[in-house]
């Protein structure tokens, strides 16, 4: 028999403005500690110098994760010029420089190769997994890693500002699975003179803004407090692009067990997916046919 898990079965998302310096991971832990939760977990990692928007799903939004991390999210991030690093971030050794400084007519004019569809290549230095190994492990260990191009849709990359002949910050707006240390690399060999990421943030992802987040200082302020709580945002906020259903009362007790269960519902089509509610409480998410909801994940609330 599996040991229980301690902690409370709370529900909901809490935003964090992460800082530099930290893992995703351990924001996460930190925030379950803070509220003594049993379940959380993040929806798309951030490198440990990124800082931004990092929101941590708490019981039963953990079921939701999947829905914030397919949804389009917005980075800020200066590059760098003239200089490649083995890592593609300030992090890494220089690994090849040069003298040309693109002026920003030359820049504004490559970031057009860089939205839409298109196939980007992975930091050696990533989470991506080779024969089930952490590409970053095997490029540590002095492994010549190589990694396959993966698509990647770009909604937006734009030029914001131009500090000095060295740096150029942009933002950029993308679906999942999109490095941002990637963009920074093949811009500059796009401008012919190397680049990586010198600083990035992360301002919103999906519903979640950076803005609204809170500080890790203020967690701490306010760990194991109700006041804590009141900061939990309710999971059906990483649902909003799915349309909604109402559960009948008959139906709830079907869904909740697992089954398909009647729905009333209102602008959807067969097959689509949906998510039901009940007396202002989600249910399940599924698929819609035939005035029933084919439940795939059930809300335990």
């Amino acid at each position: 028999m599996g040991r229980r898990r301690k902690g409370r079965d709370i529900s909901g998302w809490l935003v964090v403005d992460k800082p530099a310096g930290i893992t995703s991971t351990s924001v996460v832990n930190k925030v379950r500690w803070a509220l003594d939760a049993k379940k959380a977990g993040h929806a798309g990692t951030l490198d440990p110098d990124a800082t931004g928007v990092l929101a941590v799903a708490l019981g039963e939004a953990t079921k939701t994760v999947p829905y914030i991390t397919d949804d389009l999210k917005c980075y800020t991030f200066t590059v760098r010029l003239g200089q490649a690093t083995n890592t593609d971030d300030a992090e890494g050794e220089v690994i090849a420089e040069s003298d040309v400084r693109p002026p920003d007519d030359a820049i504004k004019a490559a970031l057009g190769a860089f939205v839409g569809d298109i196939q980007q290549v992975p930091p050696k230095f990533s989470a991506v997994k080779i024969d089930g190994q952490r590409a970053y492990k095997l490029a540590r260990d002095g492994e010549d890693v190589e990694l396959a191009a993966r698509p990647l849709w770009v909604e937006e990359l734009v030029m914001i500002d131009r500090p000095d002949a060295d740096h150029v910050t942009l933002e950029m707006t993308c679906g999942k699975g999109g490095y941002v240390r990637s963009i920074a690399r093949d811009l500059g060999e796009a401008l012919g003179c190397h680049g990586h990421v010198r600083e990035l943030r992360r301002i919103w992802s999906g519903p979640f803004r950076a803005e609204d987040g809170l500080t890790l200082e203020q967690i701490d302020d306010m760990a194991k407090s109700p006041d804590l709580d009141t900061y939990l945002r309710p999971l059906e906020e990483a649902l909003t692009d799915l349309p909604e259903v109402k559960a009948t009362p008959e139906g709830v007790t079907r869904l909740r067990n697992g089954n398909a269960g009647m729905v009333i519902a209102h602008d959807v089509d067969y097959g689509d997916e949906a998510w039901a509610s009940f007396e202002g409480q989600p249910v399940a998410i599924g698929v819609f046919k035939a005035g029933e909801l084919h439940p795939n994940r059930v809300f335990v609330l």
